[in-house]
């Protein structure tokens, strides 16, 4: 990697696999029905209920919903319940984003202090847009992060690949999990965020303090402005990540801790200022990396964002396949925050999603 490799338009969206290469090619999300998300929340468990049958549990301010969504972005559906609930946008939490093409099961809260005896009515609402599986009170607003991880059921279609190869490929991925790396829709369409990132003024990022140059949180939020560089600048540590890690996978250290790592798995740089906080031979390796993006290594050095860590690797927890027929494989797996069911598939199967042209 040199800087002229990481001109505007020319950046690395596909990095190495652990395997070598990839086993086949596979059809993602042909239908909605064959990408299945199902949301954790450890505080929550989701009985099985009919609406009829439903009741509101708990108690505090904030009524938590945990819907089913087809075709409906996260974004989307929490603004379309403010609405609903007559809260400001603000006011609804979530834990994260989930797939918009897919079958997805999420909590959202709703701030609703003293309004316990509406909670019915609004659900019933709620319940001709997208079902309702389950409600109850809580005494604080959910986000990011805030859930366990998600439960995956995946149909991949049109696999052209030998069963015996994929079937040695998901045995070793069940073991060693796979690469973790961000995939490559966080930096948009051919690295379009990348090439925004390294034309940020640096001083934007700081406006208002906050950790990694974010506005302060106040319920007015930060401007379109500030939005966007933050969306850009977490594309290029996104980025570096990626890139560190693909240094690893090639030499085959990403299972295995280095001289200068700090903690008890091996990890990766998400960059800030001061650069990594790995040591020795590890520290070593990731400035080395950084050091060859010195457009991207610029937005750093500009902001009071601590370095951070990521797990290089991503176990899918409790992996079972089964195959349909020739070329139809269905998938069952549990990942934590933070890790991305199309990465992991990614580390076999060269994956065509099919939901692309429908959102176009």
């Amino acid at each position: 990697m040199s800087d002229a490799g990481i001109s505007a338009g020319n950046w690395r969206l596909d990095w190495p696999v652990s395997g070598g290469e990839r086993v086949g090619c596979a059809q993602l999300k042909t239908a909605p029905e064959d990408f299945r998300v199902s949301e954790v929340l450890e505080a929550f468990p989701v009985p099985t209920t009919s609406l009829d049958a439903l009741s509101v549990s708990g108690e505090g301010e904030h009524l938590c919903l945990y819907l089913e969504k087809t075709g409906d972005n996260t974004e989307f559906v929490s603004g379309e319940l403010a609405a609903l609930a007559g809260c400001r946008p603000f006011d609804v939490g979530f834990c994260g984003l989930k797939d918009r093409h897919a079958v997805t099961r999420q909590w959202f809260s709703l701030y609703r202090p003293g309004m316990m005896d509406d909670d019915m009515a609004l659900i019933e609402q709620v319940s001709e847009r997208w079902p309702v599986k389950s409600a109850r009170r809580s005494a604080r607003k959910l986000r990011r992060g805030d859930h366990q991880g998600n439960q995956f059921l995946i149909r991949l279609r049109q696999v052209s690949a030998e069963r015996e190869f994929v079937d040695r490929a998901l045995e070793r991925l069940k073991t060693q999990g796979a690469p973790n790396y961000f995939g490559p829709q966080r930096f948009g369409f051919a690295g379009g965020n990348l090439d925004k990132a390294i034309r940020i003024d640096p001083s934007t990022l700081n406006r208002r303090g906050g950790k990694g140059g974010r506005r302060g949180r106040g319920r007015s939020g930060g401007g379109r402005d500030d939005r966007k560089n933050v969306l850009y600048f977490s594309a290029a540590r996104s980025w570096l990540f990626n890139e560190v890690l693909a240094s690893r996978v090639v030499d085959g250290s990403w299972c295995a801790l280095l001289p200068g790592e700090p903690g008890e798995i091996t990890t990766g740089p998400l960059w800030g200022d001061g650069g990594t906080c790995a040591s020795g031979e590890v520290a070593q390796r990731e400035r080395g990396i950084v050091d060859q993006a010195p457009m991207l290594a610029s937005l750093f050095r500009a902001t009071r964002m601590k370095p951070e860590r990521r797990p290089l690797v991503s176990m899918p927890k409790g992996l079972n396949w089964l195959w349909l027929n020739s070329d139809v494989l269905e998938l069952e797996f549990f990942l934590e925050p933070g890790q991305y069911a199309t990465t992991v598939l990614g580390d076999i199967f060269e994956l065509e999603d099919m939901s692309l042209g429908k959102h176009k």
